[in-house]
């Protein structure tokens, strides 16, 4: 989960038993879009974030062939928290 992520939508996945990483308990907070998602990468994990500037960089590395695990994207003001929930 990107930091920007509301802690409700990781809580309502681990409810359901999803296994979920937050920036915040990786100790990453505050750190670059590239930063976390090659730590994403190593971890064999997809990022879900509110941010657009994650599509910027996940179009750069597809446009690169450089690997990723993916990145989940929702805007915060079209999906609802029980969306992101259900959806993911």
């Amino acid at each position: 989960m990107d930091e920007h992520v509301p802690r409700a939508i990781t809580i309502g996945l681990r409810l359901r038993g999803v296994d979920v990483l937050t920036v915040q308990e990786d100790n990453l907070s505050g750190k670059s879009d590239r930063e976390l998602l090659d730590r994403a990468f190593a971890l064999k994990r997809a990022i879900f974030t509110n941010d657009v500037d994650h599509l910027v960089e996940a179009t750069k590395r597809q446009r690169a062939a450089q690997p990723f695990y993916g990145v989940i994207f929702a805007h915060h003001l079209r999906v609802s928290i029980g969306t992101c929930i259900k959806d993911l």
